[in-house]
């Protein structure tokens, strides 16, 4: 099961963050792999989302937000675009854009940032918006000051924390094709919570980069972290080794219904609905050239079918209610 640990370091202004993403990890790669118009991502591009998705509930559970977190990185290469979003009950969906033949040992520039237009946006997106309020955005390169491609996903969003945000954060990330981590160490501000969704005293906090003992002491600490060891460690176990001379103040696992999840807002039902606008005749006519009506989400690859009868029982559901019984029956869970 999927699980965000939460922690603290008693006594000092450094808080800690450790996600393991199991089952929503592999939901994710389960419907884009059955998707039989695209099949599954390139071993590198799964990294990568795999990568993101763990850094995205780390970020989204570090701030104090009602709205959905979207970490998406896009750029020039055969990677056009690769995206995911986390609501703040901590469900989450990722996708990616491949335009082009990816190699099996492809980097992070090499995916996305060929001519120098890789780009990495995160983006804050209010739930309940007020009048003329708009999602906050910020935006860095896929590279540093002297246009050198960063290596990983935790380079960027370490270079991003400290443009952006002017707060000393470590992120260790990695993923395979059975687990997407996270580990995220980070300096508590002096005042007010200039994180993401803060934006003033930033100058105060500014003069404190790198300066502060301790955090540079447990920060130390955390990037001794290998990929190796974040993948096949539990939890307990990572914390043990890398803070067991450090006070940790830690905090119940968020696991299940209250944990980090998969969840798309597709599902049959809305299908169905798309397929009842489209009218009788346009899906009867696609019927004609073919067995069966496919629409896939664009976002998680799930992919839905109507055969003659399917469609017939559309259109015979009262036009107001796309859900009534007899519509065709939706996959179980949320979509």
């Amino acid at each position: 099961m999927s699980e965000l640990h939460k922690f603290l370091f008693e006594g000092l202004p450094v808080r800690g963050m450790l996600v393991r993403l199991t089952d929503a990890w592999r939901d994710i790669l389960q419907r884009r792999s059955a998707n039989s118009a695209t099949g599954p991502y390139p071993a590198p591009v799964r990294t990568l989302l795999g990568e993101m998705a763990a850094a995205a509930v780390l970020m989204e559970s570090n701030i104090k937000f009602n709205g959905a977190l979207v970490l998406q990185v896009f750029g020039d290469g055969p990677v056009k675009l690769a995206v995911v979003e986390v609501q703040p009950d901590l469900s989450l969906r990722a996708t990616a854009t491949v335009r082009g033949p990816v190699a099996e040992d492809a980097t992070l520039g090499q995916m996305l940032n060929v001519e120098g237009g890789g780009r990495c946006a995160i983006t804050l997106d209010p739930k309940d918006k007020s009048a003329g309020q708009q999602a906050y955005q910020g935006v860095v390169p896929l590279e540093d000051a002297r246009y050198r491609s960063f290596a990983g996903m935790s380079d960027v969003l370490q270079h991003y924390m400290l443009q952006s945000e002017q707060l000393d954060t470590v992120l260790v990330l990695a993923a395979n094709d059975e687990l997407a981590a996270g580990l995220l160490i980070q300096r508590m501000p002096a005042a007010g919570e200039g994180n993401l969704a803060q934006r003033r005293g930033f100058a105060e906090h500014e003069d404190q980069i790198g300066a502060h003992e301790d955090y540079n002491r447990i920060a130390h600490l955390a990037a001794s972290l290998t990929r190796e060891e974040l993948l096949s460690l539990d939890a307990d176990t990572i914390l043990h080794r890398l803070f067991w001379e450090e006070n940790l103040l830690r905090f119940e696992p968020l696991q299940g219904a209250r944990g980090p999840r998969f969840a798309c807002s597709c599902s049959r039902a809305r299908v169905s609905a798309m397929l009842r606008s489209l009218g009788r005749d346009e899906c009867e006519s696609i019927l004609q050239e073919r067995s069966d009506i496919e629409v896939g989400c664009e976002f998680c690859g799930q992919q839905y079918r109507f055969d003659a009868v399917d469609v017939a029982q559309i259109f015979a559901a009262p036009p107001d209610t796309p859900d009534a019984p007899f519509a065709p029956p939706g996959p179980q869970g949320l979509q």
